[in-house]
C-alpha cells in the first residue's frame, strides 16, 4: 500500500504538470522529425571548376549531383574559389593535370579526387597529378572538420544549461525577490547577473579552447585571439539566453526540458552536417541560431585560417542575440514587480 502511495503521489505530480507531459511527448518527436528532415535531404551536389580541360574528361566528370563549370584560362583559382565558393578546380598544363581543392571537408575532398582519378580513368604514372589544398591538407582528419563544431557547441551547451539552472535557483531560493524588493532597476539587475556570470564563463570558453587547440591538438590556422573572441561572444549569447528561459521555468526538470527544444535543432545547424543536403522545410532555421554563426567563425578561424574581416559579421550577429535576449530579460522580470 505504502508503495501504491507513492506510485500515485508521483503519477499525480506528472498530472499537475501538463508541460512535462506535452514535452515528454512533443520534444521527441520534434527531434525525430528534424533527424528525418537532415538525413533525408537533398544530395550535396559537388561544383568543380574546370580549366582548359578535354572534353572527353569534362563529360565524364559531369554525373548526377557533380556540376562542370568551364572556365576562362585566365582566372586565379584559389580566388574563384573563395569567392564561387567552388569544391574544387581542375586544370591541365603542359600535359599535366592539377586539382586545386577547397579543402576544409577532408571527407569532400577525397571523394571529389576519387571521382576525377576514375571518370578520367588517368594512368598517373603517364600524366602527372598534382593535388594542392586551399585549406587544410592531406593530412586533414574527420575530427579537425567537426572540431570547431564541437568546440563551440560544447561551449554553448554547458555556458546555457548551468546560467539558466544557476539563475532559477536565484528565483527559487528567493535571491532574485529580495534583489527586487531593493530599489535596483531590472536592467541593472539584468546587467549584474550577465556580467558576472559573463566572467565565468569567459574563463571557461578560454580553457577549453586552450584544451582543444593545444592538448588534443585541433587543427588551427588562424589567430588563437580570435577565437577567444569567438568563443567568449557565443558563451555571451549561451549566458543570456539560458537567464531568459530560466524566467518561464518553476525547477530544474522544466529548465533541462529546454534542450531538446532549443540546443538540440541548433546542433543540426553548426555544420556537423553538410548544410546544404538538409530539406528546404529546415534549413531557414539555421540562420535564427547563435551556434550557426559561432561554428561558421570558428571554422574560418581554425580551419581557414582567416582573420577580422571575414569574422566580423558573425561576431556582431552574435552580439546582436545576446543584445536582444537582454532586452527580453529585462520585460521577463516584469512578472517579478513593476517599475
Amino acid at each position: 500500500m505504502r508503495v501504491l502511495a507513492v506510485v500515485i503521489r508521483i503519477l499525480k505530480q506528472f498530472l499537475h504538470d501538463k508541460r512535462t507531459i506535452a514535452l515528454m511527448i512533443v520534444a521527441p518527436i520534434i527531434v525525430l522529425t528534424m533527424l528525418s528532415l537532415v538525413f533525408n535531404g537533398e544530395e550535396l551536389e559537388v561544383e568543380i571548376g574546370v580549366i582548359d580541360a578535354p572534353t572527353s574528361v569534362i563529360d565524364m566528370i559531369d554525373q548526377e549531383n557533380v556540376s562542370v563549370i568551364k572556365l576562362d584560362s585566365d582566372i586565379n583559382p584559389e580566388d574563384r574559389i573563395k569567392e564561387e565558393n567552388y569544391d574544387a578546380i581542375l586544370s591541365f598544363e603542359e600535359g599535366k593535370m592539377n586539382i586545386l581543392l577547397e579543402g576544409s571537408d577532408p571527407s569532400l575532398s577525397n571523394g571529389i579526387i576519387n571521382t576525377i582519378k576514375q571518370s578520367s580513368n588517368t594512368d598517373t604514372k603517364s600524366t602527372p597529378l598534382s593535388i594542392e589544398y586551399l585549406y587544410g591538407s592531406q593530412d586533414m582528419t574527420t575530427f579537425d572538420h567537426f572540431g570547431p563544431v564541437l568546440v563551440g557547441f560544447f561551449i554553448f551547451f554547458f555556458v546555457f544549461l548551468i546560467a539558466g539552472v544557476s539563475f532559477l535557483r536565484e528565483r527559487t531560493q528567493g535571491t532574485l525577490e529580495r534583489l527586487l524588493a531593493s530599489p535596483i532597476k531590472r536592467s541593472e539587475l539584468v546587467m549584474g547577473y550577465v556580467i558576472g556570470f559573463g566572467l565565468f564563463t569567459t574563463i571557461q570558453s578560454s580553457i577549453i579552447a586552450l584544451y582543444s587547440i593545444y592538448v588534443i591538438d585541433l587543427k588551427m590556422e588562424g589567430s588563437f585571439m580570435y577565437v577567444l573572441l569567438i568563443t567568449v561572444m557565443l558563451a555571451l549569447s549561451a549566458l543570456t539566453l539560458g537567464i531568459l528561459l530560466s524566467a518561464f521555468a518553476k525547477n530544474e526538470l522544466q529548465m533541462i526540458q529546454f534542450i531538446p527544444l532549443v540546443i538540440v535543432p541548433q546542433f543540426f545547424f553548426a555544420g556537423l552536417f553538410n548544410l546544404e543536403t538538409i530539406s528546404d522545410y529546415l534549413s531557414w532555421l539555421g540562420p535564427l541560431t547563435p551556434l550557426y554563426y559561432g561554428a561558421d567563425a570558428l571554422r574560418d578561424v581554425m580551419i581557414r585560417g582567416q582573420g577580422f574581416s571575414e569574422i566580423w559579421v558573425d561576431l556582431l550577429v552574435l552580439g546582436g542575440f545576446s543584445f536582444v535576449f537582454i532586452v527580453m530579460n529585462v520585460f521577463a522580470l516584469k512578472k517579478h514587480r513593476r517599475i
